[in-house]
């Protein structure tokens, strides 16, 4: 039987694409409070499937699949550039293919918009009209308002014409970063996109016998099941370990490890799998806000995801792929060691190295040493800096790590900084190897 929050986002994700929601809407329409309706509006804003705008109101939106998330929404542009919505509110669900700005004559600019386009233009009436007709948006810099006869047409072909303060070349700058930081969103992948589903998992319920676990180990192989109750909320894990030298009959609830460590669908493949290794464990359930069973993940799946992740293409560059790309390999005699410049970007309001970068450095430093002794994927446990000293813009650093200890399953690192021959920062890093199988 589903929860009465449950029950509400379902019922938000049954409304059409474009419809507007309210939190006295959805109380009256389950028959809940409206504080109710309030937090199960809220967690459907965080599943990506409404989307609230200031003066305009809550409204369901289509929610992003992974190969879909560069793409902005256009409730998502008001929001980014703290627009005014003037017409064309039922269109706000429909997703930006591109922007163009309109800084030219009329008919050259006419040339780049098509449909599902968003033309930032000035307070030019003509561009607006023509822009609708096209099927594209409209984005009005300067704070300017647009005709009523624009108004009108925006609402009639159901397309939004936005009006925002800010000039264009900022809105532009800031589409264009949500858009990247979007991007980068895309290389992470998350439990959501490698879990196996709960339909095609083979699961224990609480009310079976231990021979249903010798049952599903014949068919599938497999010795690890989750335990769920009637509701298919988690309630336990059931391993080889537990079955040991008891009676077939035995009930599973008897049996099951109770509170198994499980992630929900938002949590990092990296952060999965520093949890099965340190945990020791083969299998992680994914829930739900509501503890429901959504999928598992195998240590397998976890490993073979990592790989897979340091093949794809960069789409975005984080910070930490700008400092790493520009440490260079240096050689100091038998020891191996890395340089890396300080730019004014790397600094602090000081103007000398900023401790985020000198930590890089380090965790960076550290890893190309670990690897070149063992292959796997690292995942840092702990950075402790015993010695810093300010180092100034323009400056070029050398890292020299020195493995200390390595075994199957962990790795020791002590890492010295050097400007100029003088010691500016030691550190010690211990760090998770997680092997390749």
């Amino acid at each position: 039987m589903a929860t009465k929050h449950e029950q509400l986002i379902d019922y938000i994700e049954s409304l059409e694409i474009g419809s507007k929601i309210s939190v006295r809407q959805i109380a009256k329409a389950l028959s809940v409070s409206e504080g109710t309706a309030y937090r199960a509006i809220k967690e459907a804003e965080n599943q990506g499937i409404v989307s609230t705008i200031e003066r305009v109101g809550t409204i369901r939106i289509e929610k992003k699949r992974k190969d879909n998330i560069e793409k902005l929404t256009f409730a998502e542009v008001v929001n980014i550039v703290d627009g005014q919505v003037l017409g064309g509110k039922e269109g706000l669900h429909k997703t930006l293919n591109k922007f163009v700005i309109g800084a030219m004559k009329i008919e050259a600019m006419m040339r780049y918009v098509d449909p599902g386009s968003l033309l930032i233009v000035g307070n030019r009436e003509n561009a607006h009209e023509l822009a609708l007709n096209s099927g594209a948006a409209v984005l009005i810099t300067g704070g300017f308002e647009a005709t009523e006869e624009v108004k009108k047409l925006a609402d009639a072909l159901q397309l939004p014409v936005i009006s925002s303060s800010y000039d264009s070349f900022t809105v532009a700058t800031m589409i264009n970063r949500a858009i990247y930081d979007q991007l980068i969103k895309k290389e992470i992948v998350l439990a959501a996109d490698i879990l196996i589903p709960a339909e095609e998992t083979s699961i224990l319920y609480t009310s079976d016998q231990l021979e249903k676990w010798y049952t599903l180990n014949e068919q599938t192989g497999h010795s690890r099941y989750p335990v769920v109750d009637q509701a298919m909320k988690i309630v336990g894990v059931v391993t080889s370990k537990d079955v040991i030298g008891l009676e077939r009959q035995t009930p599973i609830d008897k049996v099951m490890t109770k509170a198994p460590i499980t992630v929900n669908p938002k949590t990092s493949v990296a952060s999965c799998a520093h949890m099965m290794i340190w945990e020791g464990i083969e299998l992680l359930p994914v829930i739900s806000s509501t503890q429901k069973l959504l999928g598992i993940l195998t240590r397998q799946d976890v490993l073979k995801s990592l790989q897979m992740i340091q093949k794809q293409p960069q789409m975005g560059e984080t910070f930490d792929d700008l400092i790493t790309a520009s440490i260079r390999e240096a050689k100091d005699g038998q020891q191996r060691a890395y340089e890396f410049e300080v730019t004014p970007q790397m600094t602090n309001y000081l103007g000398t190295i900023s401790y985020g970068v000198m930590s890089t450095l380090v965790i960076e430093g550290a890893t190309r040493a670990l690897r070149k002794s063992k292959k796997g994927d690292i995942v840092v446990e702990n950075l402790t800096f015993y010695f810093i000293k300010p180092v100034q813009m323009e400056s070029t650093i050398q890292i020299v790590p020195r493995v200390l200890e390595v075994s199957r399953k962990f790795g020791k690192v002590d890492v010295e900084l050097y400007h100029e021959g003088a010691v500016v920062g030691k550190a010690l890093l211990t760090a998770q190897l997680l092997g390749r199988s």
